[in-house]
């Protein structure tokens, strides 16, 4: 009979798991500078790339990101590189 919690508990944690949100398919990361950069996919619109710096920001304290640049890159999985300043307004 203790067998049975032990199953019970460890589906548990597998449907967990399971049900987890996936990794971003934007690598987001800040700069030392204050902004925020943001390597998009190649499927990525501008739109979704300032989402995902705009929920960085957030994490900043401020309201929202506007693009400060966008440059190419030789990166096949990350074509492209947005650099975004967070706002307050």
């Amino acid at each position: 009979m203790k067998l049975l919690p032990k199953i019970l508990l460890s589906s548990l944690g597998l449907s967990l798991l399971a049900c987890s949100t996936p990794p971003s398919e934007f690598g987001v990361y800040r700069q030392s500078d204050g902004t925020v950069g943001v390597h998009a996919p190649k499927t990525a619109k501008d739109t979704e790339a300032q989402a995902a710096a705009a929920e960085e920001c957030k994490k900043l304290g401020k309201r929202g990101a506007t693009i400060v640049e966008s440059r190419k890159t030789v990166n096949d999985r990350f074509p492209m590189t947005y650099i975004f300043r967070c706002t307050s307004y």
